[in-house]
Parts: structure tokens; sequence; C-alpha cells
């Protein structure tokens, strides 16, 4: 790959990575559109991980206590609520994990780099998102999630292997439905899939 190609998929991914629309799908449709050649999965993960290493440096200060108050739990066996999101963030990303195995070990990855997925699951689940907006009652925080709240947005989350499918999107998607502000819903969103995306209450 050109270094500028690099560069701009890497500039690319990293501006659309903190909007709940797929930084997966744009880093697959721009090179089709350019005609550039596909810089394939690896090069893919690799950024995703870049920004990763972003948000984690911005958002230290506001992780330190949760880390604290988590390592605490191990050592007490008592769970807080701030604990507890720590723990929470953690089991919601076993099935989007356990589900990327499959498709890989299925070979599926490839199939899913098509336009024409990418722009049905943009619109399937950006109305979806919408729906979920319009009809959540947005009365909780994401103190107040429960084992099963956590286990279903997890469950929504593994959706987003699809590209064109949002990480964060689904994941507040999940929250508003059950019960989430959207402030909430982005908070733990951003937790969960190193999003950060905050709309008004």
């Amino acid at each position: 790959m050109d270094i500028w190609h690099i560069i701009i998929l890497a500039v690319l991914q990293g501006l659309t990575e903190f909007l709940p629309i797929s930084s997966s799908a744009h880093l697959i449709l721009f090179p089709q559109l350019t005609g550039w050649e596909d810089q394939g999965l690896a090069f893919d993960v690799a950024v995703h991980i870049g920004s990763l290493f972003a948000v984690l440096m911005y958002f230290r200060t506001d992780l330190k206590p949760l880390i604290v108050s988590w390592f605490q739990s191990i050592k007490t066996r008592q769970l807080t609520p701030e604990s507890r999101l720590v723990w929470g963030v953690g089991i919601g990303t076993i099935p989007v994990g356990l589900v990327g195995l499959a498709i890989v070990g299925a070979g599926l990855e490839s199939h899913l780099r098509s336009p024409l997925i990418i722009a049905t699951s943009t619109i399937v689940f950006g109305l979806l998102l919408w729906w979920a907006d319009v009809i959540g009652k947005r009365e909780r925080d994401e103190l107040t999630l429960t084992w099963q709240d956590i286990l279903l947005i997890g469950l929504a989350q593994a959706l987003a292997l699809i590209p064109g499918t949002s990480r964060s999107g689904i994941t507040m998607t999940a929250a508003l439905l059950v019960g989430l502000s959207r402030k909430a819903a982005a908070r733990f969103s951003a937790g969960n899939s190193c999003d950060y995306s905050c709309g008004p209450e």
C-alpha cells in the first residue's frame, strides 16, 4: 500500500470511529470508490487498535477510578456500581469475540465485505437506532444495568461484525431499548466499543 493510502484510511477510520456510523464500512467502501486495492482485514484491525489506544489515553483520567474499583472488587469480592460496570463492559465483549472467531473460522469475513451487505445493514440498523430512540424510556443511567441488560447489549454488539453496522450505534440501540438515557447509552457504548458519541438528553 502507498503511504498516502495508509494515512488517508487511518484518518478516515479515526473520524468515523467516534460517530454512530460504521468505520469498518467506510474502510471497505472508500478503496472501492477510489479504485484502490482492498487493504484487507489485518489493516482494518490495526487501525481499530490505534483508535482504541487513542481513546484509552484520552479518557485515562475517567477510567482510573473505574479500574481501581474493579481491582478492589477482585480483592474484596464485593461489587460497587463502578466495578460492576467494568465487569459488564468486559462480559459484554465476549459474544462479539466468539462470533468473530466463528466467522473467521468459517472463512466468511471476505464475503461480508460486499457493498450490498454494507448498504443493507447501514439502512436497517440506522432505522433500528431511530426506533430505539423513539420508544426508549431514557430513565436510567449505566450504573443501573443488570446482568441481563449487559448480556443483551453484548449479543447486540456481535451484529457489528457485519460491515455497515456501527459498533457504537448497535450498542446504543440496545442500551436505549433497555431504558438508558442517551448520554448513559453513549457512555456505556464508549466503554464497550471504544466509541464516544453523546447526544443531548
